[in-house]
């Protein structure tokens, strides 16, 4: 048997062959378990899952709207930074040992270089981006707790479906943010990293 067989349920489990002494919800994947997996063919880069809290989880397709919207802030953010800062679309995050994510798009400290050989951490990020199509549920409840205690200093979460952009800010260690401002369609956007840098949410909500 494969040493990472897996099972599927709406999640990635280990095979019930794998552990007859340990209960299968107290199983936990590492970050090193999962980037093995894809080592050994078990994952493709491929697969849109995420690792959270030690569990393979689904990603949702992308949709119109979704897709759209992440590409016109990398556009944007390319365009108008340049060398101030590396934008990483749609790829992996490690926030802990058990928490691997992709996040639509960050703003990492530059170079970009300095990510040929290493995957991005916490420390290297200005501003992560999350782009939900119906519900920000997910985002909001689960992912962005997450970024708070890996001490991420700024969140944007496009709610797309109510056309409003959440922005939070302060990160603090019981997985809150100090501050959380809602910004609609007529509103202006900057990251507190590049207060120079102006989305008008206009040209990104409907």
């Amino acid at each position: 048997m494969h040493p990472f067989a897996l099972s599927w349920d709406g999640r990635f489990r280990p095979d019930t062959a794998m552990s007859e002494a340990a209960p299968l919800e107290r199983i936990k994947w590492r970050v090193a378990d999962f980037h093995k997996m894809v080592e050994t063919g078990v994952l493709s880069e491929d697969d849109r899952v995420e690792l959270i809290d030690g569990e393979i989880v689904r990603m949702a397709p992308i949709g119109r709207d979704h897709a759209w919207t992440v590409n016109q802030l990398a556009a944007t953010f390319v365009l108008t930074l340049r060398d101030r800062a590396y934008v990483s679309i749609q790829n992996p995050l490690v926030l802990t040992g058990q928490d691997e994510l992709q996040p639509d798009l960050m703003l990492l400290r530059a170079p970009g270089a300095a990510y040929r050989d290493r995957l991005p951490q916490p420390a290297d990020v200005l501003l992560l981006v999350e782009v939900a199509d119906s519900t920000s549920k997910r985002d909001v409840e689960v992912k962005r707790p997450l970024y708070a205690r890996a001490a991420i200093p700024e969140v944007w979460i496009f709610d797309l479906s109510r056309g409003r952009l959440l922005v939070s800010l302060e990160p603090r260690a019981d997985g809150s943010y100090g501050e959380t401002r809602e910004l609609m369609r007529g509103d202006v956007a900057s990251p507190a990293a590049f207060r120079d840098v102006q989305l008008h949410l206009s040209e990104l909500l409907r």
